[in-house]
């Protein structure tokens, strides 16, 4: 019964432990989750004000024209490097929350695992009873031993004389105790 309660209890250890790592990564990947998802608003409202800005094709021949500066062409994100980041963002954003659906799935099992343990654990309800039982055992395996001692005292010898000093030791303290031996 006490190699089974230790059992249970590093179980319960165990899966604190787990419980513990599974909420740090949940928390690690919401913060990640949060700070693409500010990078994709920030990208939304780059792209709200480069189409804002955007300029007219006559604009920008019109510019050219009259000889801008080509570097500072150079420095405008184009299209489909626009269309690629966001893509590649969004496909970031699928996968972070795939893994976090999978956490999620985990610490819905270890959470299950542990109800299970839990409901499996003795409650303290039921060892009292139990401890009552042990002693009550207890109890009648001494008097059967006391039993037993007495009756191979009485056949030791075929009579005395007088009555002889027993030599006993207490049970608590184990000092010597001089008791009579019962009988004529």
């Amino acid at each position: 019964d006490e190699d089974l309660l230790q059992r249970i209890q590093a179980t319960i250890v165990q899966v604190q432990g787990d419980y513990e790592k599974l909420s740090s990564i949940t928390g690690n990947l919401l913060d990640d989750h949060h700070q693409k998802q500010k990078d994709i608003e920030a990208l939304f409202q780059s792209l709200e004000r480069l189409q804002k800005e955007k300029a007219d094709k006559e604009d920008v021949v019109l510019g050219i024209n009259v000889k801008a500066d080509k570097a500072a062409l150079a420095g405008k994100v184009s299209r489909t490097q626009f269309d690629t980041s966001v893509e590649r963002l969004n496909e970031m954003m699928q996968e972070t929350l795939s893994r976090l659906v999978g956490q999620e799935q985990g610490w819905h099992q270890v959470q299950q695992q542990l109800s299970e343990e839990m409901e499996s654990k003795l409650d303290r309800l039921e060892l009292g009873p139990f401890r009552q039982q042990l002693e009550e055992h207890w109890k009648s395996v001494l008097e059967q031993l006391k039993e037993k001692m007495m009756m191979t005292e009485g056949h030791d010898a075929a009579g005395i004389k007088k009555q002889l000093l027993a030599h006993f030791h207490c049970v608590s303290c184990d000092r010597p105790v001089s008791m009579l031996v019962p009988g004529p």
